[in-house]
């Protein structure tokens, strides 16, 4: 079956990065569509960046260009979220999620059929 297992989380200072991974299993990544969410507490979940790994088309909302960043290694199976920068706003569980024979790209999270069990950032001083 299709997994998927974030790492990369933790405490870190403001202005500080960091690289999340995502592993995926039982998929190849030419069949989906990879997309990073956020939640913190009380909120909604937040389409960070997601990426077509058979074409390289990414797409992310224009808030999220100057910092966040992703990237894959089909060879690994893995997607990447390089997030740069960070703020204490930040702060969340990061998910990272599948969306398997895609339509298109986008970040509607209903739209994607596996998700990661996430994985903590914590920007704090």
């Amino acid at each position: 079956q299709v997994q998927l297992a974030e790492s990369g989380g933790g405490l870190v200072q403001p202005g500080g990065s960091l690289r999340l991974s995502c592993v995926v299993s039982g998929v190849p990544l030419d069949y989906a569509t990879i997309g990073w969410f956020r939640q913190a507490p009380g909120k909604e979940r937040e389409g960070l960046s997601c990426i077509s790994s058979r074409d390289g088309t990414t797409y992310q909302p224009d808030s999220m260009k100057d910092r966040f960043a992703i990237f894959h290694d089909k060879a690994k199976n893995t997607v990447y979220l390089q997030i740069n920068s960070l703020k204490p706003e930040d702060t969340a569980v990061y998910y990272c999620a599948a969306e398997i024979r895609p339509v298109g790209i986008g970040l509607n999270p209903h739209l994607y059929d596996h998700w990661g069990q996430g994985t903590q950032v914590t920007v704090s001083s």
